[in-house]
């Protein structure tokens, strides 16, 4: 039973990647706005229903698991370790999507979320929304952690965080539209964003320290 089981999974699993694949290139190929859901089932060799049963809005296609998203900076605030800041509980993550940005396969990037947001006034849309609930996960975050920070302060940083996360983004999707070279930017892109974390992680502890909740700086790994 436990067997069958996971065999159902893995294909659904093979499923959903090989539809998110397909979309990815037709997005691509015509751009965002000029495919339907439907122009990805036929090239997915899938029924209408089977494609908004793993994607149930044309979005979603782009940026799977749009819920999980949104509250995954949040997370990372909400369990960072003691005496680390909110900048250096996102750091990872920054850092990760730029490389991911090194592996993609260039023939899907261009189809995928970085550089289709910058080209659709309405996935753009869905982005501005997508940023700002995730604003607002950090914001419950860090007045959970951090009970003394005032809430206009907590929202403030909250804000900062998210704009390094859509400055990255933007560059990750202007670099794949530009096709600039691989190394050489995501070199630059890891100098800007350590130079805004740095920045915010420097001004949340100075934040508590005039709070009087001294944070202990922790040493660079």
């Amino acid at each position: 039973m436990g067997s069958q089981q996971g065999l159902r999974e893995r294909k659904k699993a093979q499923q959903r990647e090989h539809i998110a694949d397909t979309a990815a290139a037709l997005f691509a190929e015509r751009g965002f706005d000029s495919v339907s859901m439907a122009d990805v089932a036929r090239a997915a060799d899938v029924s209408d229903q089977t494609v908004y049963n793993y994607f149930p809005s044309k979005p979603d296609l782009v940026l799977d698991r749009a819920d999980e998203y949104r509250g995954l900076y949040g997370r990372a605030v909400l369990n960072r370790s003691d005496g680390q800041s909110p900048a250096d509980a996102i750091r990872p993550l920054v850092m990760s999507a730029i490389a991911f940005y090194l592996e993609e396969e260039p023939r899907l990037a261009r189809g995928e979320f970085p550089a289709l947001c910058l080209q659709s006034g309405t996935l753009r849309r869905f982005a501005l929304e997508l940023r700002e609930e995730q604003a607002q996960h950090l914001t419950v975050a860090l007045l959970e952690t951090d009970p003394a920070i005032h809430t206009v302060v907590a929202q403030a940083h909250a804000a900062a965080l998210v704009s390094v996360v859509q400055s990255i983004t933007d560059a990750v999707g202007r670099a794949v539209i530009d096709a600039s070279p691989l190394q050489k930017t995501a070199a630059r892109m890891r100098d800007d964003a350590a130079a805004a974390l740095d920045h915010l992680d420097q001004v949340f502890r100075s934040a508590l320290v005039l709070d009087g909740q001294p944070l202990t700086q922790q040493q660079p790994s």
